[in-house]
């Protein structure tokens, strides 16, 4: 079964220079480690939405799960402002944007939190879900991007 990630389409990209494309640190871990693509300074209390320029790619009943890493939260404050992230399967390639999986951080602390390019800030763990048995679908198709599939 094929699940991946790339670098979205140039024209879908908002970041310059090279995409470093998520990678586990050991055998074992269960998350791949996403890397921020340009250094970014979030102030107390803001939020800050980093595109990564990554899109993944995985089998129909899977889903891509977001967290922090641990690293970031405990020690600099920082959460994602959604708790977790959802990348479903149908996000792949979208029209909008290619599929471009964007990391809401939210600065909890005092203080400005500085963090560089080619940081580790958040992990992505790949996930099988199952489904109710009288399931009722809205939409057979997705049709937009980010934000997109309750419209």
């Amino acid at each position: 079964m094929a699940r991946f990630f790339e670098v979205v389409k140039d024209e879908f990209r908002k970041n310059e220079g090279e995409i470093k494309l998520p990678t586990r640190a050991t055998e074992h871990s269960a998350g791949y480690d996403f890397y921020l693509p340009c250094d970014i300074r979030i102030h107390p209390g803001e939020r800050m939405l980093v595109f990564t320029d990554v899109k993944a790619f995985m089998q129909e009943d899977e889903v891509l799960m977001l967290y922090v890493r641990s690293s970031i939260g405990v020690k600099k404050g920082v959460v994602l402002s959604n708790g977790t992230g959802i990348i479903d399967a149908s996000y792949y390639s979208n029209p909008d944007n290619d599929g471009r999986i964007g990391i809401s951080l939210f600065n909890t602390s005092d203080k400005e939190v500085k963090l560089l390019a080619g940081e580790r800030i958040a992990q992505g763990v790949f996930m099988q879900y199952l489904i109710a048995d009288d399931e009722s679908v809205l939409s057979k198709e997705r049709v937009g991007g980010f934000g997109s599939s309750g419209k």
